[in-house]
C-alpha cells in the first residue's frame, strides 16, 4: 500500500513551521457524543511545550449535555468536586495536516487523570483503549472499517438553524444510490472531502451516493480499531468543517428526515493473529467456511446487542432508523452477504470479515467499536456457538429477537447488564447510563414539531 499522506513526526511539523507552511496546531479529544473538543496552539508553543507536557481541559466536558450546560448526578465530576482540570495527552502517532484548514496541524489526545496520572476511565478513547488490551492479552488485533454515511444540503449550517432545521432543501431530487449523474453534482463537496482526508492522513477508497435525496457514503482503507475511530473522528469534523466552508450542511443524524432512508455506520471488524486472519479456517458454518473464533466471536457479538445497544444507537433519533424495508436492521440474525440481516458476513482469505448494520451514523465510534470488540471476545473467551446463518428477508421472520427499539429501554438494558460491569467496570456502566438518561430526559420534556402539527388546531 502506498504511503500514508498528511502524517507527520514532530520534526516534520518542526520543519513546516520553520517554513511558514504551519502555524497552528488544534489539540483535540472525543466527548461522549463523539463531538471533536479541544485547543488551537500557536504551533511554536505547541512545539516547545505541549507536544511534551500536553495541556489541561475543564473536566466537566465529560458530563456536558449537547447544549454544554454542565449535568448533575455525574461522580467523575459535578459542582461539589468543583470541576478541576484533566489532562490532554498528545498521541503522536496521530499528528497530522489538517489540509482542509489553512496552515493548520490536528492531534489527537489521551484523557488522563492529573492527580493519578493515568486515564480517565469514563473518556471513550480509554473505554476502547481497555477492550483493545484485552484483545492483545488474549493474542488478537482486531481491525475495522465504518461506512459513514451523511445528508448533503443546499442550505448553510446558518440558514437551517434559522429555519429550525425544518424544509431543508436536499442537494439532490432523486434517490441517487450509485448515480453518478446525481454524484457529479455534488463532486465539488465530496471530492474536496476525498482529497483533503487523503492528504490528512486518511486514506479514502471510494465515495457514491446513497439509498436518499442528497445522501452519500464516504469510506475510508480498514485498518486496526483504534486508528480507525481516530479516522472517523476526523472524517466528520473534516466533513462538516468543509460544507461550512462551501455554505451547505452535512448532517450525521440517523434519521433526519421520516421520508428518508436512514443514515448508518456500517462496521466491518475481523480479528487477526499477527498477518493472518483469525477467522479464516475449516469450520462450517452453512454459507461461510471459517474458524472457532469466527463462530465464536459472532456469537458474542450477537449475544450482548442489547447490552450495549446504546453504544451503536446513541440518541432518541438513532432508534427512528430502525424500519421494516429501510436498509437498517429490526430483528437479530447473521446471514452470508444478506442486507436485511443485522450481522452480515462477508469477504473471503484474508478479506473475511463481519459487517454489524446496527449503528447509526450518529455513533461514537470509539464507544461502538468497543461494544463490539468487548461482546465478540467474551464469545470468544466463553467459546460460545454461532446460531444457524438465516437464509432469506429478516424483516419478515417471525421468530426472531428484536433489536432494542427506544433509548429507554435499551438504556435500562445497559444499566442493569452484568456484562456491561465486568466488561467496562461499574464506574464506566454508571456514568453512560447516567447520560443517556438525561438525553432521553431532555426528549420527554420537549414540545415537538410532531405535536403541534397533530394538536394545535384539532384537539
Amino acid at each position: 500500500m502506498a504511503p500514508v499522506r498528511g502524517m507527520l513526526t514532530r520534526d516534520e511539523l518542526a520543519s513546516r513551521v520553520g517554513e511558514g507552511t504551519i502555524d497552528t496546531v488544534i489539540v483535540a479529544f472525543t466527548d461522549h457524543y463523539g463531538r471533536q473538543m479541544g485547543k488551537r496552539f500557536d504551533a511554536g508553543f505547541f512545539l516547545d511545550e505541549a507536544v511534551e507536557l500536553g495541556t489541561h481541559g475543564c473536566d466537566y466536558l465529560l458530563t456536558v449535555d449537547m447544549e454544554m450546560e454542565p449535568v448533575p448526578g455525574y461522580a467523575y465530576a459535578n459542582w461539589e468536586l468543583g470541576y478541576g482540570d484533566f489532562h490532554l495527552v498528545p498521541d503522536l502517532g496521530t499528528l497530522r495536516v489538517a489540509s482542509w484548514l489553512d496552515r493548520t496541524a490536528l492531534v489527537l489526545c489521551d484523557v488522563e487523570d492529573q492527580r493519578a496520572h493515568g486515564p480517565v476511565t469514563v473518556a471513550p478513547r480509554s473505554i476502547l483503549a481497555r477492550q483493545i488490551r484485552r484483545a492483545t492479552d488474549l493474542g488478537f488485533t482486531a481491525k475495522a472499517g465504518s461506512e459513514l454515511e451523511y445528508f448533503l444540503y443546499s442550505d448553510s449550517y446558518a440558514q437551517a438553524n434559522a429555519k429550525g432545521y425544518a424544509d431543508l432543501k436536499p442537494h439532490g431530487w432523486y434517490i441517487e444510490d450509485y448515480h453518478l449523474l446525481q454524484g457529479t453534482r455534488e463532486e465539488h463537496i465530496n471530492g474536496a472531502l476525498r482529497r483533503h482526508l487523503r492528504d490528512s492522513g486518511i486514506p479514502v477508497e471510494t465515495s457514491k451516493g446513497e439509498w436518499g435525496r442528497g445522501q452519500h457514503e464516504l469510506n475510508v482503507r480498514y485498518t486496526d480499531v483504534m486508528t480507525m475511530a481516530d479516522r472517523h473522528v476526523i472524517y466528520k469534523q473534516c466533513a462538516k468543517d468543509i460544507a461550512e466552508q462551501l455554505g451547505l450542511a452535512i448532517t450525521f443524524m440517523a434519521k433526519p428526515d421520516e421520508s428518508e432512508a436512514g443514515s448508518s455506520c456500517h462496521v466491518h471488524i475481523s480479528l487477526w493473529d499477527g498477518d493472518d486472519n483469525a477467522f479464516v479456517g475449516d469450520d462450517d458454518f452453512g454459507p461461510v467456511t471459517a474458524s472457532k473464533t469466527f463462530g465464536s466471536f459472532l456469537a458474542g457479538m450477537m449475544a450482548h446487542v442489547a447490552d450495549v445497544m446504546v453504544l451503536y444507537a446513541p440518541t432518541i433519533n438513532s432508534y427512528k432508523r430502525y424500519q421494516s424495508g429501510s436498509w437498517a436492521p429490526t430483528q437479530l440474525a447473521w446471514s452470508r452477504d444478506n442486507r436485511t440481516a443485522g450481522f452480515r458476513v462477508v469477504g473471503s482469505g484474508p478479506a473475511l470479515r463481519i459487517e454489524c448494520r446496527i449503528p447509526g451514523a450518529d455513533c461514537n465510534p470509539y464507544l461502538t467499536f468497543a461494544g463490539l470488540l468487548a461482546s465478540g471476545l467474551d464469545g470468544v473467551e466463553r467459546e460460545l456457538e454461532a446460531p444457524a446463518a438465516f437464509e432469506g428477508d429478516v424483516y419478515g421472520a417471525s421468530d426472531l429477537a428484536h433489536v432494542p427499539q427506544t433509548l429507554r429501554h435499551a438504556t435500562a438494558r445497559f444499566a442493569e447488564s452484568a456484562f456491561v460491569k465486568e466488561s467496562f467496570g461499574e464506574d464506566v456502566q454508571e456514568h453512560y447510563a447516567h447520560f443517556f438518561r438525561v438525553e432521553q430526559d431532555a426528549f420527554d420534556k420537549a414540545v415537538t414539531d410532531w405535536e403541534r402539527r397533530r394538536y394545535f388546531e384539532r384537539i
